[in-house]
C-alpha cells in the first residue's frame, strides 16, 4: 500500500516560475515545497492547539496595545535589555533571624 497519493494542481505561470526558482535554489522537489506550504497553511489557519481564555485575553490586550502604538521595535527591546543587564547589582544584607544562641 502506498504511503502517499498523487494530486494534480493547476497554478498560474508566475507561480510555477517562482516554484521552480525556489526548488532549484534549495535543491528540493516540487512535492517537498508543496507539502511544506500546505503544512504551514494548516498550522496557521487550523492550529491543533487552541489558546486558553487567559491566553486569548492576553493576545487581545497585546493587539489593542499595538493598535494604540504601545509597542517597541526589536532593536528598542534588545537595547533596553542590554542596558539593564549591564547594571551591577547591589548585594543585599544577609537576613538575620533575631534569635541568639542560648549556649554561652
Amino acid at each position: 500500500m502506498r504511503t502517499t497519493r498523487t494530486l494534480t494542481v493547476s497554478l498560474p505561470p508566475a507561480m510555477v516560475e517562482k516554484l521552480e526558482q525556489v526548488r532549484e535554489a534549495e535543491s528540493r522537489t516540487r512535492s517537498e515545497l508543496v507539502r511544506e506550504a500546505l503544512l504551514n497553511y494548516f498550522a496557521t489557519r487550523y492550529p491543533s492547539d487552541r489558546p486558553t481564555q487567559a491566553e486569548m485575553a492576553a493576545i487581545q490586550r497585546g493587539r489593542a496595545a499595538f493598535k494604540r502604538g504601545d509597542s517597541l521595535s526589536l532593536d528598542q527591546l534588545l537595547n533596553g535589555m542590554e542596558r539593564r543587564s549591564h547594571r551591577p547589582s547591589r548585594k543585599k544584607p544577609a537576613k538575620t533571624t533575631g534569635k541568639r544562641s542560648s549556649a554561652h
